[in-house]
């Protein structure tokens, strides 16, 4: 087998304002594991807030590949990279994600079968998704939600966090009166204190929001547990739910764990927190990171499994790399071909194999 990667810029369509940063673009590894002269593909994308740097990634790739290279087949690199293998176990969760996928990929094809059926989903699985608005003015956010809602998106999640929560109220206020259909996600990424979220937690349910992500700082479980016992929708933990052993510890005490397959480590693991969460009354969410369509599409085949999906990454590029999951129209949909059923717009140059 053979391992290489390909270093790519992702630009947004416009910057990206959330409540502790501004983002306008972030570097995209492209995995390639070829075996027989068919090549498995997925991504890793730079994330200041998880800790992963490009070179980072591209460090642990190199560190890597040697090992991944003697394996005899993508069938055994499989094991050999689940989350808790002897490669896997080690690799920062963002690169076993996308290495994951790239054998993920590279085994369907051979096999001639589509990811999700490989994973238990016999049926290509679709579902809405959610289209982000940032933190902008409430005449820009109105306007966002308008477009978004002729396109067909049902699903709208709202970016909070302002130094003056009015200004949040405000911007959830316009976005109902535009798009009155649509159900509301909120998310201020953990910049109210406790208290703040018990006061304006009411205000934003009367405005019709359906449920909150990481309304408190991460780091105090406790906190955001107190914050959902008293909250009058769902709180869905996303920040404080990083690995395994967060979701656990939060099972039953929050209303949802949002589950980004480059927070956890890929499928499997993805996969392996849903399980811990069943009967717990705790549901699953699946967010992403901006990404392009490969990045996306491995949790695309997992949409099936969650009450919430939050799938957009890809949406918000000015131009996406890769194509064939959808959302364009508001749903995302694993495409029936083989493997993760994503293909490059455009060649992609020799990757990179020091």
């Amino acid at each position: 087998m053979r391992l290489t990667w390909h270093t790519a810029r992702l630009e947004l369509a416009e910057p990206l304002r959330i409540s502790r940063s501004v983002m306008a673009g972030r570097d995209a590894v492209w995995v390639a594991l070829e075996h027989g002269g068919t090549s498995g593909w997925g991504e890793a994308v730079s994330s200041r807030y998880l800790g992963l740097p490009t070179e980072r990634i591209l460090r642990r790739l190199n560190a890597l590949r040697p090992a991944v290279e003697r394996l005899p087949d993508p069938e055994t690199a499989w094991h050999e990279l689940a989350p808790e293998g002897p490669l896997g176990a080690d690799l920062p969760a963002g690169v076993l994600a996308a290495v994951e996928a790239a054998v993920l990929d590279l085994i369907c094809k051979r096999a001639g079968l589509p990811a999700h059926a490989f994973l238990g989903s016999p049926m290509p699985p679709s579902a809405p998704t959610a289209r982000t608005i940032g933190i902008v003015a409430p005449v820009t956010a109105a306007a966002q939600a308008a477009r978004f809602a002729a396109a067909g998106f049902g699903v709208l999640k709202i970016k909070a966090g302002s130094p003056d929560p009015g200004e949040d109220l405000a911007r959830v206020h316009a976005v109902r009166e535009e798009a009155p259909a649509a159900q509301l996600l909120l998310d201020p990424n953990g910049a109210w204190t406790e208290d703040q979220a018990h006061a304006l937690l009411p205000r934003f349910a009367a405005l019709g929001v359906t449920a909150v992500e990481q309304p408190v700082a991460a780091g105090r479980p406790d906190t955001l547990a107190r914050v959902a016992a008293r909250s009058p929708i769902p709180v869905i933990a996303d920040e404080d739910a990083v690995s395994h052993e967060d979701a656990v510890a939060l099972a039953g005490r929050v209303h949802g764990v949002n589950v980004k397959l480059a927070k956890c480590g890929g499928v499997r693991a993805a996969l392996r927190i849903r399980a811990a969460l069943d009967g717990s009354g705790t549901d699953l969410m699946l967010g992403c990171l901006t990404a392009s369509s490969l990045g996306i599409a491995p949790a695309v085949h997992l949409v099936d499994r969650a009450r919430w999906v939050d799938l957009d990454g890809h949406l918000l590029l000015a131009e996406d790399p890769w194509t064939g999951i959808g959302g364009t129209d508001g749903t995302v949909r694993a495409a029936p071909r083989d493997g993760l059923g994503v293909r490059p717009r455009a060649a992609i140059p020799a990757g990179a194999a020091p």
